[in-house]
C-alpha cells in the first residue's frame, strides 16, 4: 500500500496530536502534528531518536542546542538527552525510536 504518512494525521488546533503507527519492544514509530505554537516540553526519551518532519517547520531543543528543521529534514536525538519540540509554525513530523 503505498501512502503519505503527512496525509494520516490532522491539525487540530490548540493542540499536538499523535498517531502511533508500531509500538514494541524494539521500536517505536509514531506521526505527530502540531498547530502553532504548540510544544512537547523538555523529557529525555529511553531509546535513540529520529524525527523527520513531513510538512512546515519544527523547531527541536535537543540538550540546549537548538535545530530548526524544515520539511524533510532529519534529526537524531541520542538516548537520555533532554530534548523538546516547539511548532514554529503548524508542522507534522515522523518520530522513530529505538530501544
Amino acid at each position: 500500500m503505498k501512502l503519505q504518512l503527512k496525509d494520516q494525521i490532522e491539525y487540530h488546533p490548540g493542540q499536538v496530536v499523535s498517531k502511533t503507527l508500531v509500538q514494541n519492544d524494539k521500536v517505536s514509530m509514531t506521526i505527530f502534528s502540531f498547530d502553532k505554537g504548540e510544544e512537547i516540553s523538555t523529557h529525555a526519551a529511553g531509546g535513540d531518536a529520529m524525527v523527520t518532519v513531513l510538512e512546515g517547520t519544527g523547531r527541536f531543543t535537543v540538550g540546549g542546542e537548538i535545530f530548526l528543521l524544515d520539511e524533510g529534514e532529519t534529526l537524531i536525538m541520542p538516548k537520555d538527552i533532554p530534548h523538546a519540540v516547539y511548532g514554529e509554525e503548524k508542522f507534522k513530523m515522523q518520530l522513530i525510536v529505538s530501544f
